[in-house]
């Protein structure tokens, strides 16, 4: 009978794995609680109307439709029993012979998880289409409200942490305002919308270098977003945020500030870091199990420097792959390799055609930057109909400044 490899998550490193197993013989089953694999890079674009989430969303099932080694799971991860070789399930219980967990990781509150409620973060389909339904909400308010404080207000959209992923959210916030809906409301101009980003580090994209950072400060501030750095958030509610005793109000806070392991690392009794990632060894199995594996943004896995890597796409991709290989190894007997990760880079986009590249050596800003983004993206998503269709979209984009997914999911406001 061949070995069953239980894959936990459906993200870039569980698809990794099950691809790089498609011709060995194993069987595989790949538990996730959603049906689908989401290209979370672009859930920006969903939250603020250019792209829909049938765009960078796809199901498990129809990727790995000609695959006949994989079967799919829908469900919750309760728990897992090393001992007995068993991953508890809202379904049952699921045996294995060799477990991966790639379960992703979720935004850190840093010990503020009530700060939740009042500013929400974007991991999955749902934080998008919320947040989206927000920020339309507040022009839609903003246009029949008479007092000028509380349109103020409205307008103002705070987002905390300027990472990748906070820098896109704001540059596309400020986009959405001051050029795709203008002149679509009579009562007030949509540019007069302020996007704050506040970083509590010295300065924005930290992991780039200080000069393309500042390049990316001021294309920001060119769009209209005003960058707050060296201020952590002290204070957060629904009528705005704190920072170092200064209080800023603001109808929409949204988190981007950094992102710790999912729950499900620490269902396995075993060492984590700060972040709740399992300490894994160098082919990433369990020290303590090396039936185990840990990949992507669930694992700590310490570089030659002895720096963690980051929980970013190309490192969950480069481990599933790896993981991959080593149970094939393991098949044939053979040792199983230590894991080598290949850095190819950083990139993050400021709006429409700025961005700022950090690839091969090669430090970018500007156009070229923005473009060798579009095509890295296009490359990551999964199926072949959604790569032409963001294509195409962003090329009208890019010509329009037209965003057509603003239509809100739930018509009825909160008050009614």
């Amino acid at each position: 009978m061949a070995d069953r490899v239980v894959i936990l998550g459906g993200g870039f490193a569980g698809l990794a794995v099950a691809g790089g197993l498609k011709h060995a013989a194993v069987e595989i089953l790949i538990i996730d609680r959603q049906n689908h694999h989401l290209f979370q890079p672009l859930l920006y674009q969903v939250a603020t109307g250019g792209l829909s989430p049938e765009d960078i969303a796809v199901p498990i099932r129809h990727v790995f439709r000609r695959q006949k080694n994989v079967k799919v799971l829908q469900a919750e991860i309760k728990g897992v029993d090393r001992e007995a070789k068993l991953v508890q399930t809202s379904v049952g219980q699921v045996p294995y012979d060799v477990l991966v967990v790639a379960t992703g990781s979720e935004y850190n509150y840093f010990g503020n998880d009530v700060w939740k409620k009042n500013a929400p973060s974007l991991k999955a389909i749902d934080d998008a289409t919320r947040m989206r339904d927000q920020v339309l909400r507040a022009f839609e308010a903003a246009e029949f409200e008479t007092d000028s404080s509380r349109r103020k207000r409205l307008l103002t959209f705070v987002i905390v942490g300027a990472g990748p992923t906070g820098v896109e959210l704001a540059g596309a916030l400020a986009e959405l305002s001051h050029k795709a809906i203008r002149g679509e409301f009579r009562n007030f101009d949509p540019a007069s919308a302020e996007i704050i980003l506040v970083e509590a580090g010295p300065r924005i994209l930290g992991v780039f270098s200080e000069k393309l950072s500042e390049k990316a400060q001021k294309a920001l501030h060119q769009l209209g977003v005003k960058v707050i750095t060296g201020s952590a958030v002290e204070a957060l509610d629904d009528s705005g945020v704190t920072l170092k005793g200064r209080r800023i109000e603001a109808g929409s806070i949204f988190w981007a500030a950094g992102v710790r392991a999912t729950s499900v690392a620490s269902k396995l009794g075993v060492e984590t870091d700060r972040s709740g990632r399992v300490k894994v060894g160098p082919d990433l199995s369990l020290p303590e199990d090396s039936s185990v594996f840990v990949v992507g943004d669930a694992a700590c896995f310490l570089d030659a420097g002895g720096r963690a890597l980051p929980a970013v796409a190309p490192v969950a991709k480069q481990q599933g792959q790896h993981v991959a290989r080593v149970i094939k190894s393991r098949l044939e007997g053979k040792n199983s390799p230590a894991f080598k990760y290949v850095d190819k880079g950083n990139l993050a986009t400021v709006g429409r055609r700025f961005a700022v590249a950090d690839v091969l050596g090669l430090r970018l800003a500007g156009l070229l930057a923005w473009w060798i983004w579009v095509v890295v993206h296009i490359f990551y998503l999964i199926d072949f109909k959604n790569r032409i269709l963001v294509m195409t979209q962003w090329i009208w984009y890019y010509l329009t400044f037209h965003r057509g997914r603003r239509v809100i999911s739930d018509a009825k406001p909160d008050s009614t």
